[in-house]
């Protein structure tokens, strides 16, 4: 049988615990665990005491003992609840997170490794966001093995960041296979609390290729939307570019190696058409091209979410797109030097080798 500890209480202390019970500063808990130990040294039992209280007599035993053994500041503090808190192996977390693989799977997600671990998914969430980790993302990257890398690369960054006296710097390209989508239901509106909605599937209406010239001064664009996209196209977009733009200037062209570009019959048009010169991009480079921003934000803003019955329609959209751009364009301020943008390819270069190096060995 179980017997409750004694509770004796020096004059200080009894008056320190009526001061508790009494004081409108003093939290719920501790004037309850307050009455509780006056009550006890009263030489009430436990039971007593949780029928007064309305409280378990598990609850009263614990607290009594606790006071029993380190007086006030037993009370004070509350009693730790559940297991105690699981440690996490932050440099082990890191390790894996990075040099690793879960077993059937290409990235680890909170859970899976929460449970390789043997932690909590919210403290490897927690640890990866310090570290800065996140598994579930994964970005594109292609570094050019052009060997005119260098040459090309420092002929257009010079080009946008001290353009020549007198001419117009054209960034040029073609967004090809831009589709008429027609969604097979109609989505609902967005509201208060309510994304809008758009049904997954669709019906294809056919496809055009949007050509457009940014031009790197002032964000002007010159389009033109056809049905295809062979030299023939591309010769009759660069004949509009040479009848939107003043005769006084001299181009220069940026686009990329696409072989449409270099077509003998493109070749022979531009060399008879001096004030044109063409700047390629390198192999596998088409970040160069500013207007690849363009067509990623039409994409964004006009086409991805858009419905369309016909090619007719998406392209008279496309038309109006560029025309409200070029009420009020903003050019693209390129900030990288060539040297800048030369020291990463070369760091990127190495990373590559040496990760190819250690798989051979």
């Amino acid at each position: 049988m179980r017997i409750a500890p004694e509770i004796v209480l020096a004059n200080e202390e009894r008056g320190e615990l009526i001061k508790l019970t009494r004081s409108r500063l003093t939290s719920v808990r501790l004037e309850q665990r307050a009455g509780l130990v006056l009550l006890a040294a009263d030489e009430f039992q436990n039971k007593d005491i949780a029928e007064m209280l309305g409280i378990g007599r598990m609850q009263v035993a614990r607290w009594r003992q606790r006071y029993a053994q380190t007086r006030m500041a037993g009370i004070e503090r509350d009693l730790p609840r559940g297991a105690p808190p699981l440690t996490v192996d932050v440099a082990r977390l890191v390790a894996l997170t990075t040099q690793s693989k879960p077993e059937a799977a290409t990235h680890w997600s909170t859970r899976t490794m929460a449970e390789k671990l043997g932690v909590s998914a919210a403290s490897v969430s927690r640890h990866w966001r310090a570290h800065g980790l996140k598994p579930h993302l994964v970005r594109g990257f292609k570094v050019s093995r052009d060997p005119k890398f260098v040459e090309k690369l420092e002929d257009i960054v010079g080009l946008y960041m001290s353009p020549p006296e007198h001419a117009l710097v054209l960034c040029c390209d073609e967004k090809s296979q831009v589709q008429a989508l027609d969604r097979t239901q109609p989505g609902l509106p967005m509201k208060k609390g309510r994304a809008a909605t758009m049904t997954h599937d669709y019906k294809r209406n056919g496809t055009t290729t949007l050509f457009a010239a940014l031009n790197v001064l002032d964000g002007q664009v010159i389009s033109q939307c056809q049905q295809r996209h062979r030299h023939i196209e591309w010769l009759k977009f660069l004949k509009q570019i040479d009848r939107d733009t003043p005769k006084d200037k001299a181009l220069h062209l940026i686009a990329d190696n696409y072989a449409t570009h270099k077509h003998p019959k493109v070749q022979e048009w531009l060399a008879k058409h001096k004030r044109i010169t063409m700047h390629f991009t390198p192999t596998s480079a088409s970040w160069l091209n500013m207007v690849e921003r363009f067509f990623r934000d039409i994409s964004e803003n006009r086409l991805r979410r858009g419905v369309f019955t016909s090619v007719q329609e998406l392209t008279t959209a496309i038309d109006e797109y560029v025309a409200h751009h070029n009420i009020n364009p903003k050019p693209f301020i390129w900030t990288k030097s060539a040297r800048d943008i030369l020291q990463k390819v070369i760091r990127a270069n190495e990373n590559l080798s040496s990760k190819q190096n250690a798989t051979l060995h």
